[in-house]
């Protein structure tokens, strides 16, 4: 098991998210975040809105996946976040030790579903 957290700029979640519902990946966390990266003081546009500073609005995605999963979680937040610029985003995985589904006690792998 493990967990993909990536980090893609507001604008290209829908994106991501239509290309992740296409690798029948649908179990996702969705957060408003601020941060930045190597473009510190570059300006973006959010929602038409030019924004310049330290900290950028980014959306975080936090996804729990079975093995089988990971790659394909993996190539569809790339295919849906990538516009070739500077800010497109980070994704890391790490390793979910463990798991339980609140409702039925199920752990592991059963409880990612």
């Amino acid at each position: 098991m493990k967990l993909v957290i990536a980090i893609i700029q507001p604008h290209r979640l829908d994106e991501v998210k239509r290309e992740l519902y296409a690798a029948n990946v649908n179990l996702i966390t969705v957060s408003e975040v601020l941060g930045h990266g190597r473009q510190i003081g570059v300006d973006e546009f959010y929602r038409g809105v030019k924004e310049t500073g330290n900290l950028l609005r980014k959306i975080q995605l936090e996804i729990a996946v079975n093995e089988d999963f990971v790659e394909p979680t993996i190539k569809a937040i790339v295919k849906g976040a990538r516009t070739g610029k500077i800010g497109d985003g980070k994704i890391f995985v790490l390793d979910l030790p463990r798991v339980i589904r609140i409702r039925t006690g199920e752990e592991g792998s059963k409880a990612i579903g």
